[in-house]
């Protein structure tokens, strides 16, 4: 689904599921510019595509990501891992309805975290990290982190991670509510296809509106989001999935999502 499959793979593991994969282990999957290049156009693929409702993003090898390939940065190349679609690594800022799970399969470190955080669930296996190392580089965590960890995590534990460039344990993510489930490595993506197919039963639209609001509870105050709420109402309740849910229930079966 994108046109460099040597950096960034995509494949589905289940009827409305797909699998992206950040394929540079030898760096780390550190970001270059055809990363980013390869990641954006393989966001907009897969909002694109109407059979895909989830999607779970992960690494080869033994680390997620290692931020940004600072081979790039060194070359004053930098601001070419911000993509006009998508931001760093054509990713963190992009316009997306689709939930996404970050299945970290080890380190998630500087832009790598903020590749973490732009998703909207984390699975991880046991042993990886999370941190934010910017400032040990002379370096900010531009691409969301210091924005979006505060948004996750207490102040002071945000600010910690911040400063010290000093990465946390993945159970204390857990325990802090930054990771949704921590698993032993051989089941890290059988662990985030369950978590995606609890997201894909139900119904695709309510789904996507219901993420879209939840997202910006930290952005818009309490009147605006209950006014969103019921505009994303109206627009659920013209769609056929919302006469479908209710009819499913009382014939007792499946409901069948046409997903509008």
């Amino acid at each position: 689904m994108n046109e460099n499959p040597s950096v960034v793979t995509t494949e589905m593991v289940h009827e409305h599921i797909a699998l992206v994969t950040l394929n540079r282990p030898s760096a780390r999957n550190a970001v270059s510019v055809e990363l980013a290049c390869a990641l954006a156009q393989t966001v907009q693929d897969l909002e694109a595509n109407e059979a895909v409702r989830a999607v779970i993003l992960t690494g080869a090898g033994e680390v997620f990501c290692a931020g940004a390939d600072l081979k790039v940065v060194a070359a004053g190349q930098g601001n070419e891992l911000f993509r006009p679609y998508g931001g760093f690594a054509g990713f963190v800022d992009a316009p997306r309805r689709k939930p996404w799970i970050a299945a970290l399969n080890g380190a998630a470190l500087a832009g790598g975290c903020e590749i973490m955080l732009a998703c909207d669930m984390v699975v991880a296996v046991d042993q990886a990290r999370i941190g934010l190392p910017e400032v040990a580089r002379s370096l900010l965590a531009a691409a969301g982190g210091l924005i979006r960890l505060p948004r996750a995590l207490p102040r002071n534990i945000a600010i910690e991670i911040a400063i010290t460039a000093e990465p946390i344990g993945v159970q204390r993510a857990y325990d802090l509510g930054l990771v949704n489930r921590v698993v032993p490595a051989d089941a890290l993506i059988d662990e985030a296809v369950n978590l995606a197919q609890a997201v894909v039963r139900n119904a695709p639209m309510s789904v996507q509106e219901s993420l879209q609001i939840v997202k910006r509870v930290h952005e818009a105050d309490e009147a605006t989001l209950q006014a969103e709420v019921w505009a994303a109402r109206d627009r659920i309740i013209q769609t056929e999935d919302y006469r479908e849910g209710p009819r499913a229930f009382i014939e007792k079966r499946a409901p069948r999502w046409q997903g509008r």
